[in-house]
């Protein structure tokens, strides 16, 4: 299927007219009738009904909607893409842990597109753990990352942008929810666990935190979502530590307990390219700063 077989058939959707619509596109009709027959061939449906008046078959109506919100976004794609390398817009891709959506993140976003903006941004998110944005980083798929981990790689630098207290995420009518948890007392629950991949990740990081007070726990699911973890707890499965952000989800099967230990907390940070100083990512940091976070320098 070529892009041309979306754009014929679009036109030919339109005015339900063969003649007309070879007009329209600048060709004759019988090359625009092969070209209709060649894409109704590789669907293996008929789109249309050839009758008079000409109809759309049901096939053809979803594919006519969908094939037309595919051209709308390609369209989009391609003035964007045509800004960019005029110079008139800039892209920066970011790649960012789930958790940190309950942080500084979307108050980041809402800045960096807002219409005061002093650079026009076209932003790509995408969900990865740290070690995938690391990957994508060195790759130049995107160009900043909002993670938890931190990794030792000469190509990356990371910042500390503030540390999140921890608490325990516990099934609804645990005896523990309306009290502050002890992580000795948790640790005799079984723990859902997130992300299971790849690895190092969060999980890692909770696994440390238990180690250092002499403690180990019983994993009694893996996961690589977060709100699947949050899932699994309301289920009964076991229990599991999120950043204090996340509390601002309410379920009826969960309750939220802090914990004691002063130092169960987990990192945001914020990592990028050794030496980049594009003008998107100097932003960026700039938008960090006014959000009274310490930033990179």
């Amino acid at each position: 299927m070529e892009l041309r077989h979306l754009r014929y058939f679009q036109v030919l959707a339109q005015t339900l007219n063969f003649t007309r619509a070879a007009e329209r596109l600048h060709i004759a009709q019988p090359p625009l009738s092969r070209q209709i027959q060649q894409l109704e061939d590789e669907l293996g449906v008929s789109l249309l009904e050839r009758a008079r008046p000409l109809r759309l078959t049901e096939a053809g109506r979803y594919f006519f909607e969908h094939s037309n919100a595919l051209l709308h976004q390609l369209d989009s794609l391609c003035g964007n893409t045509r800004r960019i390398g005029q110079g008139k817009k800039t892209w920066m891709g970011i790649g960012f842990a789930p958790s940190t959506l309950y942080g500084v993140l979307p108050e980041m976003i809402r800045r960096l597109r807002g219409d005061d903006a002093e650079i026009e941004l076209e932003l790509g998110l995408s969900e990865m753990t740290t070690v995938q944005q690391v990957e994508a980083l060195k790759a130049g798929r995107i160009d900043v990352g909002f993670g938890r981990i931190h990794i030792d790689d000469p190509a990356i630098t990371q910042t500390v942008l503030r540390e999140d207290r921890l608490i325990a995420v516990l099934p609804a009518g645990h005896p523990l929810l309306g009290h502050t948890a002890s992580l000795a007392q948790l640790a005799s629950e079984p723990f859902v666990l997130y992300p299971g991949n790849p690895r190092p990740s969060y999980a890692d990081h909770v696994l440390a935190l238990f180690s250092a007070h002499g403690l180990s726990i019983k994993v009694a699911q893996w996961t690589n979502e977060l709100q699947t973890a949050i899932g699994l707890v309301g289920a009964g499965i076991g229990i599991t530590l999120v950043p204090e952000s996340v509390q601002i989800l309410h379920r009826d099967d969960i309750g939220y307990s802090p914990l004691q230990e002063a130092n169960a907390t987990s990192p945001i940070i914020l990592s990028r390219r050794v030496g980049d100083v594009s003008p998107a990512v100097g932003y960026c940091l700039e938008v960090i700063r006014q959000l009274r976070v310490p930033a990179a320098e």
